[in-house]
């Protein structure tokens, strides 16, 4: 290289990260943002916003369109809340026309507060990050835009707040999923794999070659990792290889856990197709097992972000709260996956 296509190669770099950063910064602002501001509606605003400025596509389903769909696990959900649940999905195409999308769903629970299963008091106020799933992806859709990564993407963000109140699910009541699959509810606080199941199923209409989700789903993963990686499961070995090397490469680590056939009588029940929580043993891997239920043969990976997607302190990775977990991961996995496309 000349000293001239060296110092535009180095702008280019210097462009690209700002790009991811944005995506990044996008993340950890939303995952902040208190829960009396961030609603449903407000992550719908954002997904706006981010199709407004770079010209991807956005779609907003509403409670009666969700209604009409039939996403009986995600509206179960939402039922305690008085805010309206809603469905986002973004749809990025950088990639050939008939190229398959890779999906990414993120879990969009703007606050949690256990619903009828209450959390303890202490630390409660953290729960305003139970999106940072969905704060992932909608910065992975906006950076991929702004780096016009050759890929198709679509990005799915099942939006609800769980509250406990005279309308909310009850342990033991039984929901019906867009799937049709019938769920007995155990626990109310296991809720982001019921919006997860709908939005997984809702996905696969458009046809991916692969879906990732993301997800602050169980507290079960910070006893088994700490706060130093990300739990990755799924149904595709090298999926899975794929994202610990992206991982690895740009400093998001992911660890891999086991899905064996054996975690999946813990969420046998007796009343319904399966129940939604398979107790305290194995938290996080029965968590996915109830996932793939609804992922039926699309290759997918499971990324749990409940360790790493919030910093109780500021640390020389970022400042405390929000950690934008995800969107480095995923951008570095695409970058990668279009290069052997």
């Amino acid at each position: 290289m000349t000293s001239r296509e060296e110092q535009e190669a180095v702008d280019r770099e210097i462009v690209g990260a700002r790009h991811t950063l944005r995506g990044v910064s996008l993340a950890r602002d939303l995952v902040n943002e208190p829960g009396n501001i961030k609603s449903p509606s407000f992550l719908a605003d954002q997904a706006r916003r981010i199709a407004e400025e770079t010209g991807i596509t956005c779609q907003i389903m509403d409670r009666k369109a969700l209604q009409g769909e039939g996403m009986g696990a995600l509206l179960g959900v939402a039922q305690g809340s008085e805010r309206e649940p809603c469905l986002i999905t973004l749809e990025y195409s950088g990639g050939a026309d008939d190229q398959p999308p890779v999906a990414l769903v993120g879990k969009g629970v703007v606050f949690d507060s256990g619903g009828i299963s209450i959390k303890p008091a202490e630390k409660m106020e953290e729960m305003k990050m139970d999106m940072a799933g969905a704060a992932a992806v909608l910065g992975t859709l906006l950076a991929a835009a702004l780096l016009e990564l050759p890929v198709n993407l679509v990005g799915v963000v099942p939006a609800v707040e769980n509250m406990p109140s005279g309308s909310a699910i009850r342990p033991g009541d039984i929901l019906t999923s867009l799937s049709g699959q019938t769920i007995e509810v155990i626990n109310t606080d296991a809720e982001g794999r019921l919006i997860l199941a709908d939005a997984l199923t809702y996905v696969q209409r458009r046809q991916p070659q692969l879906i990732i989700d993301l997800a602050t789903l169980t507290g079960a993963c910070i006893i088994a990792l700490g706060h130093h990686a990300s739990a990755v499961l799924g149904n595709d070995e090298g999926l899975i290889e794929s994202l610990r090397k992206a991982g690895e490469d740009c400093g998001e680590r992911v660890w891999p856990l086991p899905l064996w056939d054996d975690y999946f009588e813990q969420i046998k029940s007796n009343v319904a197709d399966v129940k939604n929580t398979g107790g305290r043993p194995a938290g996080t891997i029965t968590a996915a097992a109830f996932l793939k239920k609804f992922v039926q043969e699309t290759r997918w990976a499971h990324l749990d972000i409940a360790g790493t997607a919030w910093r109780e302190k500021a640390t020389p990775e970022g400042p405390a709260g929000g950690s934008g977990v995800g969107v480095r991961l995923l951008i570095t996995f695409l970058k990668q996956l279009a290069a052997t496309e």
